[in-house]
């Protein structure tokens, strides 16, 4: 018994990972600022990197830790633009209120 409660399981790392993904998620769709959206999305990719990082350790293969290397270089790209476009969208409005952009015009 004190062995389970001294090392993590896999269950233990998957609980992380959807915990962190099911708080992303909530906060992205409760949240109306754009900047509180955009780390909201950060916090689901996070939670799918705990869960690809635990699958791969528990298979004893480098696959998953390889594809997270991928998805954090996307998440990064993704980011720079995102933060870009914020201040963009900023700068035009002077808001970040995502329900002022709900109706853009072309």
């Amino acid at each position: 018994m004190l062995l389970a409660l001294s090392s993590p399981m896999l269950s233990h790392y998957l609980l992380t990972g959807a915990v962190l993904f099911v708080l992303g998620l909530v906060g992205f769709i409760s949240r109306r600022n754009m900047i509180q959206m955009f780390l909201c999305t950060e916090m689901m990719f996070q939670g799918v990197v705990v869960t690809l990082v635990a699958f791969s350790a528990f298979h004893g293969n480098v696959t998953g830790q390889t594809f997270v290397i991928f998805v954090l270089t996307i998440a990064a790209a993704e980011a720079a633009l995102a933060l870009g476009l914020v201040v963009l969208l900023f700068r035009h409005r002077r808001t970040l209120d995502a329900s002022a952009w709900s109706a853009l015009n072309g």
